[in-house]
């Protein structure tokens, strides 16, 4: 798949740029992006939930009631679960929701990504940049130039560039990451894949290996 590479004015330039057809044109593997999209999903959970059992409920130990003659059970706590107020039982603990995947299943999921969204025409090569300063304006004027003010934007850069990060990071919608953290559920996520052209290189050199 060859692709025209974009100035950030928006316009086509002369250079074009060929895809690798072993990342984005394989057979999709939708169990694949599956796992790893619920892997990223657990990942980002917190975990903290939590509620009181009996032992850390403080309530009296009192005799709510005589032992006999009520018809009720002989409750002799009122931290009881079966009481309003008392602890509960099999309550939420806090715990790792986090799992392991292989690192070929998840290489699987990124090109199955990388090939879905090739397909769909999702994918635009931009001409290497970057910003003078960080300014949100300039970020702003580069959506504009490629009329995606308004859809979901994910930017890959080869290297960290902090200017280029710090004008997209006020923005709704656009998310920029390095070739090294590019992962399924952004790609997914979003509804444009921008490529910085010296980015695909690294790309390939990651998910090749």
């Amino acid at each position: 798949m060859e692709l025209a590479v974009i100035n950030i004015s928006g316009k086509k330039t002369t250079k074009k740029v060929k895809l690798d057809d072993d990342i984005y044109a394989i057979e999709p593997n939708d169990h694949a992006i599956y796992l790893d999209c619920k892997q990223h999903e657990a990942n980002g959970r917190q975990g903290t939930h939590k509620t009181k059992e009996r032992a850390e409920i403080a309530r009296t130990t009192k005799k709510a009631f005589r032992q006999k003659g009520t018809g009720g059970a002989r409750r002799g706590s009122m931290k009881s679960p079966l009481v309003r107020g008392g602890g509960r039982v099999f309550g939420p603990q806090p715990r790792d929701y986090s799992f392991k995947l292989n690192k070929k299943l998840k290489k699987l999921a990124r090109k199955s990504a990388l090939t879905y969204k090739a397909k769909e025409n999702g994918i635009i090569i931009l001409e290497d940049f970057s910003f003078e300063a960080p300014k949100t304006k300039n970020y702003i004027d580069l959506l504009k130039n490629l009329e995606m003010s308004d859809k979901k934007t994910l930017l890959v850069v080869a290297d960290s560039n902090k200017n280029i990060y710090l004008s997209s990071r006020n923005l709704n919608g656009t998310k920029v990451v390095t070739a090294s953290e590019l992962n399924t559920y952004d790609v997914l996520n979003a509804t444009n894949l921008l490529l910085v052209e010296s980015s695909i290189k690294e790309i390939e050199k990651i998910l090749n290996n």
